[in-house]
């Protein structure tokens, strides 16, 4: 059995840059991934198949990105072998952390694992493109900066492990509601190369991060107001330097001082609001 896990994505910052003919919007985003997510376990067998299990399970509707990007795999490469995943998911679904996307990588380096010693290997990177905007990203599954809709990926040099808390209402949010909310305007120019060359250490990547956005937060609030209580409740706890929305949320993190005021933070968090969902993480 291959193990590997979905971590979740969060966006340290995002621009929409401007909406393109295609109908897709250009973005610039710095991305973190926490230190959990959902659990995928690859068992080889002679046919795919995915069954779906955890305390999130049942958020799941319609196609899931785990089977295309299996599908897309079996496409391009027939000779690879499969085999039977079980998606333990522990993330929220729509709930702007990439979660969907992050499986279909971890799927994607499962089949690597397994058929490491199989010529023909696709180009990975271009077939993850290829599955979901977000799932380059989340292939590489390191800190990183994101532009395009995904599909250009610049990898940082830098070994951080910020503290932070997430919390999720338990609401989800459609991405696509929260951009045509956003309404942006056509994008007209190539993207900016925002990425610094590098960050020297972590006090450095959170001084830029603090002068960030999130230009979905705005739209997002409009959608689902809670978010605003969400924000006042991370900035409301001892150390919290950043509050802001990841993605399109609803989610929101926190960064702190300390893991353990981070942690303290989460607990603090729970006791006030019981129903939210809420981690302590170190993003990476």
């Amino acid at each position: 059995m291959l193990v590997e896990i979905a971590r979740a994505k969060i966006n340290l910052t995002l621009k929409v840059l401007g909406r393109r003919p295609d109908g897709f919007h250009e973005l610039a985003s710095l991305v973190a991934f926490a230190d959990f997510g959902d659990r995928l376990a690859l068992t080889p067998s002679d046919r795919w198949s995915l069954q779906c299990a955890g305390p999130m399970a049942d958020g799941i509707t319609g196609s899931n990105l785990v089977d295309r990007a299996a599908h897309a795999v079996a496409a391009v490469w027939p000779k690879a072998s499969t085999g039977q995943v079980d998606l333990d998911k522990q993330l929220p679904v729509a709930a702007g952390i990439g979660g969907g996307s992050a499986d279909a990588a971890a799927c994607l380096r499962l089949l690597a694992k397994l058929n490491q010693d199989r010529d023909g290997a696709p180009d990975w990177m271009r077939l993850a493109r290829t599955i979901g905007a977000d799932v380059p990203v989340c292939l590489i599954n390191r800190l990183a900066f994101m532009q395009g809709i995904g599909e250009r990926v610049k990898p940082l040099g830098l070994a951080a492990r910020i503290p932070a808390v997430l919390v999720n209402p338990r609401t989800p949010l459609s991405t696509a509601s929260v951009f045509a909310e956003l309404a942006a305007p056509h994008f007209k120019s190539p993207a900016e190369d925002e990425s610094p060359l590098q960050f020297e250490n972590a006090q450095e990547l959170m001084g830029w991060v603090a002068k960030g956005r999130n230009d979905l937060e705005a739209p997002a609030l409009r959608l689902a107001p809670i978010i605003e209580g969400i924000r006042t409740a991370l900035l409301a706890q001892p150390g919290c330097q950043v509050a802001r929305l990841s993605g399109s949320g609803p989610t929101c993190f926190g960064i702190f001082e300390t893991a353990s005021g981070a942690a303290t933070a989460a607990e603090m968090i729970v006791r006030e609001h019981p129903d939210w969902w809420v981690r302590a993480t170190l993003l990476a």
